[in-house]
């Protein structure tokens, strides 16, 4: 039987594909079904239909099943930002290793691997100690903020995310009742009009510091005294400023910086080691894990005080610091040169000496290391942006010989398609942690431990 747009059907849900979305099938045509779960009958209709596949959208769940959950936010459907928020989190963790293992069979070819472990949260939700707020105005004219629905720039209005924090609340009805009352306008994206076009909110999970930078299309506000009159007593207000960006693009943070009040930065600590955070920092935005993640590839190293690591993709030196805690030398680099200035500010800042940093390409900076100045390595850290490892990168590591390899990624696809690279002659994979740093998304982080083979 061919499919057609607009037909309605009810399947089963049989599967889960990476993105979240259910995956049911009729009369052997495959539908894909967000805001489904295995288990689920459901009526869809189908919006989307190929030759051999289809997309479909939910009418009803007419028998749920045992693993769904109703959703604790009324706009989980809306948004799209918590794919699988109807999940039990129990089904999430085991969805994530699924995913983690499946990429790593399928990709990388490693037929016998197995977790050492799912690392979950005791408590997924308000974990996030970063929120980007777009400001626009909904159809009666009225000045909003909340998050893009899926894969449209439309704003869905929201003002406590459940996976923020809760003072996000308070802090966008002041910045909102300013902007109402000061007659500050919103950014149209369509025109270029309009001034604020972002609220970025931070916040420190061990200090209670919080960040509030505006993202203008300009260089000042109209009656700033009393923008940050509304803001400052706010209990553990440190830092207010606004960010420049006039480009029209879907690009969110411009690169100048105009501090309004208090400290250009806030502070919050992982484990025993302390950050400076600006607002164009990247920061892990799950402290709670990015702990126990951490904590896992500190373990998986073995550091002993007698070794020489490289950590490539460095940042600010978040997982440099952790590491130089327990090794002879550790030698970060990366490619942002503000990242490099917050990474040698933080050793400095926790007293640790035994850390430098590099700015360039970790393709470029390790062989230039590695072959001209002779700097070797008993252990390299990779933690890499979702395109995985540049393959120059892989073949230096090679050359090194690192006793072991730690892989620390965001992406498990691009993790078992360098994995597969590294193991071919030299390593083997010892251990997979997962890690959720995302309850109620898709994205999952692992930690990748490889073994120099002894032949």
């Amino acid at each position: 039987m061919e499919f057609k747009k607009n037909d309605i059907l009810t399947i089963d849900i049989e599967d889960m594909g990476h993105d979240g979305e259910g995956i049911g099938k009729a009369e052997g045509y495959t539908l894909f079904v967000k805001d489904t779960v295995i288990g689920d009958r459901a009526e869809v209709k189908i919006m989307k239909a190929k030759k051999n596949y289809g997309y479909a959208r939910l009418l009803q769940v007419l028998k749920p099943s045992q693993d769904r959950r109703e959703p604790r936010c009324s706009i989980a459907r809306a948004c799209g930002g918590c794919q699988l928020q109807f999940l039990s989190y129990e089904k999430q963790l085991e969805f994530k290793k699924n995913k983690v293992l499946g990429n790593l069979q399928r990709i990388g070819g490693f037929t016998n691997i197995q977790a050492d472990r799912v690392i979950g949260m005791e408590e997924p939700w308000r974990y996030r100690n970063k929120a980007q707020f777009p400001v626009g105005r909904n159809k009666e004219g009225k000045i909003i903020t909340g998050f893009y629905a899926g894969r449209t720039h439309s704003i869905v209005a929201n003002r406590d995310c459940l996976l923020g924090v809760e003072v996000n609340q308070e802090i966008l009805n002041r910045i909102l009742n300013y902007m109402e009352t000061c007659h500050v306008e919103p950014y149209d994206e369509k025109t270029g009009t309009g001034l604020v076009r972002h609220i970025l909110l931070r916040y420190g999970f061990k200090t209670g510091e919080i960040m509030v930078c505006l993202i203008i299309n300009g260089d000042r506000i109209p009656a700033q005294d009393k923008f940050v009159e509304a803001l400052k007593y706010i209990p553990g207000m440190t830092s207010i400023s606004l960010n420049v960006n006039t480009k029209r693009n879907n690009v969110i943070l411009g690169e100048k910086i105009i501090p309004l009040w208090g400290k250009e930065y806030i502070t919050d600590y992982i484990g025993e080691i302390q950050y400076q955070i600006s607002p164009l920092s990247f920061y892990q935005v799950n402290p709670i894990q990015t702990e126990k993640l951490y904590g896992t590839a500190l373990e998986y190293a073995g550091l002993t005080g007698k070794e020489t690591v490289w950590d490539l993709y460095c940042g600010i030196g978040t997982i440099s610091l952790f590491l130089a805690q327990k090794a002879k030398q550790v030698y970060g680099v990366e490619i942002v040169p503000p990242a490099i200035e917050d990474a040698k500010r933080n050793a400095k800042l926790n007293g640790i000496s035994n850390a430098e940093f590099f700015v360039g390409k970790a393709e470029e900076v390790l062989p230039e290391k590695y072959e001209k100045e002779g700097i070797r390595a008993d252990v390299i850290v990779v933690d890499p942006p979702r395109k995985g490892c540049d393959g120059a990168v892989l073949q230096t590591m090679l050359k090194m010989q690192p006793e072991k390899i730690v892989y620390v990624s965001c992406d498990s696809a691009t993790l078992a398609r360098d994995l597969k690279v590294l193991c071919e002659k030299e390593y083997q994979v010892e251990k997979v942690a997962v890690c959720d740093m995302f309850p109620q998304g898709v994205h999952v982080e692992s930690v990748c431990l490889l073994n120099r083979r002894n032949e």
